[in-house]
């Protein structure tokens, strides 16, 4: 993983167009040579190159109807849909200061076209659970396709094409290591971290929250968890020292309905 990311940080350092995949390549085959310590075996193990994905057909559209208007499938519904709408919130602020689409003295959630971003992860939500999978929801990783330079929609569908492929190359891309991977993910929080100098660090009411939203999202692995904890300790804050007027009613809801979350859920 050390070397890993020795190689990825060295080729974006020397500004080499998509250092980060060459990263990755280089690590997956320099793990060919090399023994994972506790195992014995080599950290890249490749099993084939080709592989038919398995039919969808046994869980197409298969809805469990029975026990949708039961409490327990309201709170799962509830669960999900804060999970996937702050998941995508974070990761479309975040790679939009990332790629510097926002600009420095303007409004920082202000994202261009954002009901077109909610909606295009809302169609892929329903879609995947047509289709049996997990929710679907943006990834932060896109930062990775911003560093490179990528700008437009012919970004995200060349990405969905080798998402295609990938489902007849799966044995190929199992055999990627997370030694591999790690490091582009570091790189990838490198290039977002430069967005925290428009935090108001001098003014306590908004660091602390500011600081918890970004140190629970890896801590809690989860990125609706650091922003629910964010806005939770937000409001706190601002109580505590008796700034209620800088509290909006929708953050005092949000806040009841995130403690309420925790509690019941």
């Amino acid at each position: 993983g050390i070397i890993g990311l020795f190689i990825t940080a060295g080729l974006v350092m020397a500004k080499i167009r998509g250092g980060i995949l060459w990263g990755i390549l280089l690590t997956t085959v320099i793990g060919l040579f090399v023994k994972d310590p506790a195992t014995g075996e080599a950290i890249t193990k490749l099993n084939g190159f080709v592989s038919l994905p398995d039919s969808v057909g046994p869980i197409f559209c298969k809805f469990e109807w029975h026990n949708i208007f039961t409490l327990d499938m309201l709170v799962i519904v509830f669960t999900f849909l804060f999970i996937d709408m702050f998941d995508t919130m974070g990761t479309i602020i975040g790679v939009h200061q990332g790629a510097g689409l926002i600009p420095d003295d303007g409004p920082r959630d202000n994202v261009p076209d954002a009901e077109k971003m909610f909606l295009a992860d809302s169609i892929a939500t329903v879609a995947g659970a047509c289709l049996g999978t997990s929710t679907t929801t943006t990834y932060v990783e896109s930062a990775a396709g911003v560093g490179e330079g990528g700008r437009t929609g012919l970004t995200a569908f060349s990405t969905a094409v080798c998402f295609a492929l990938a489902l007849f190359l799966s044995p190929l891309f199992l055999a990627i290591p997370s030694a591999a991977t790690a490091p582009a993910l570091i790189i990838v929080g490198v290039m977002m971290m430069p967005s925290i100098k428009r935090i108001h660090w001098d003014d306590y009411c908004k660091a602390i929250p500011a600081f918890i939203t970004i140190i629970m999202m890896p801590l809690a692995y989860s990125i609706s968890d650091g922003i629910l904890l964010g806005v939770i300790s937000y409001v706190a804050c601002h109580a505590v020292a008796g700034r209620f007027k800088d509290i909006s009613i929708t953050m005092w809801v949000l806040a009841v309905l995130f403690i309420c979350k925790y509690i019941f859920i």
